[in-house]
């Protein structure tokens, strides 16, 4: 860990008062009990909606005036893309931000805003790291990695002493891990001043390249990297960022991409928060019982930059799965007054009919009868099997 110490940490801070957001502690009464009570860390209420203008911005702000003058590139899925963009406008240094093709639309036009000429190129970040390398070494630009540079890790280090100082009796902080330039600024924060607070460490299951690192004994690159939480869809975590968690972090746990989405949801019903999946994370593994809870507990909401149109597929898919919204089909006789009174079955359950599509030409039905395929909102599962169940004692067959 040459080059990276607590007193870059504590500079860090000193640099950043005044040029970021200091984001607060909420308590989430939602995932709190009397054993337990949860915080969550706002940092997708930082500028740019992301934690990473942090490490951007100590990085841009080391280097020299001929380097400045050189410009910067940066390789991102999308945040650290608006952190380098931003804090390159703030210093007058020209950017360019290489990113994977996949790119949240919402992230690249931010971007682009902010001044950064924008490159797509590849499908994964580890594509568009590769692109950016090559356009470094014709140009002589100064590269901004995304994680492992002892600076950047000394900014994103900062969200560590923030949580200390405003919960000073906190006993789990969970952090999203992606390269891991964040959960390593955090741990090393958080474990040499305060050696008896836990720091847990989440990974996608589809992008566990920290965890296959530790397993290992060594860093490891994985095959791919899939998920829907784009910001820590990495397929190889850095050397340095690997030493330090390594050496600090007390555990690292993997959720699923519907456990993310299950949590994105329940950020948006129960805390009125819009997370993105890096940001959910830390939630997904506390709502899904796989980190302990016991004491004061800090959820690292990492950011808040989701495109609109994943928010609506995580709530549609969200909804199904926890039984509030049901698509039924349903075989019926193809005459007059079926429809009557399938509607008001439903609606004498309390169930609320959202779409309807009647069907008599399927081939293998009977020519007597016809298929209603209905979208129904109820409460939960349980509501929506006592609907079902009404239609089927009412001689239909539901599905």
């Amino acid at each position: 860990m040459d080059g990276f110490n607590l007193g870059m940490i504590l500079e860090a801070r000193e640099r950043l008062k005044g040029v970021i957001q200091r984001t607060g502690l909420v308590a989430f009464r939602a995932l709190s009990d009397e054993n337990s009570t949860l915080y969550l860390k706002t940092e997708d209420l930082q500028n740019t909606g992301s934690f990473k203008v942090r490490g951007a911005y100590i990085k841009i702000a080391s280097l020299n005036d001929d380097e400045r003058a050189a410009g910067v590139i940066a390789s991102s899925a999308g945040n650290h893309a608006q952190g380098v963009a931003l804090a390159a406008r703030n210093f007058g240094v020209p950017a360019t931000i290489v990113m994977p093709s996949g790119a949240p639309l919402s992230k690249v036009k931010a971007t682009r805003e902010f001044g950064a000429n924008v490159i797509l190129h590849g499908t994964v970040y580890d594509d568009a790291y590769q692109e950016a390398r090559r356009i470094q070494e014709e140009t002589g630009a100064t590269f901004i990695h995304p994680f492992d540079d002892p600076l950047v890790i000394a900014g994103q280090g900062t969200i560590g002493l923030e949580i200390m100082d405003d919960l000073p009796d906190v006993r789990t902080i969970v952090v999203p891990i992606g390269g891991g330039g964040l959960a390593s600024g955090v741990a090393a924060a958080v474990k040499i001043l305060h050696p008896q607070v836990r720091v847990i460490g989440v990974q996608a299951s589809g992008a566990a390249g920290m965890k296959a690192s530790f397993e290992a004994g060594h860093v490891v690159a994985l095959q791919s990297a899939k998920t829907i939480a784009d910001g820590i869809a990495v397929k190889q975590p850095g050397e340095l960022t690997y030493a330090i968690c390594r050496q600090y972090l007390d555990d690292i746990v993997t959720v699923d991409d519907d456990e993310i989405a299950q949590a994105i949801l329940f950020l948006m019903e129960n805390g009125k928060m819009v997370a993105e999946g890096a940001g959910a994370a830390p939630v997904a593994a506390i709502l899904n019982h796989k980190v302990e809870r016991s004491g004061n507990v800090v959820a690292l909401v990492s950011g808040g930059n989701i495109d609109v149109t994943m928010i609506s597929r995580i709530i549609e898919k969200g909804l199904l799965r926890a039984g509030r919204v049901s698509k039924l089909r349903i075989v019926l006789q193809d005459r007059p007054g079926q429809l009557e009174i399938v509607s008001r079955i439903i609606g004498s359950a309390g169930a609320n009919v959202m779409a309807v599509h009647h069907d008599r030409t399927n081939v293998d039905l009977d020519i007597r009868d016809a298929i209603l395929e209905i979208t129904m909102e109820t409460q939960d599962r349980e509501h929506a099997s006592r609907v079902i169940q009404s239609l089927r004692e009412a001689g239909f067959t539901v599905n």
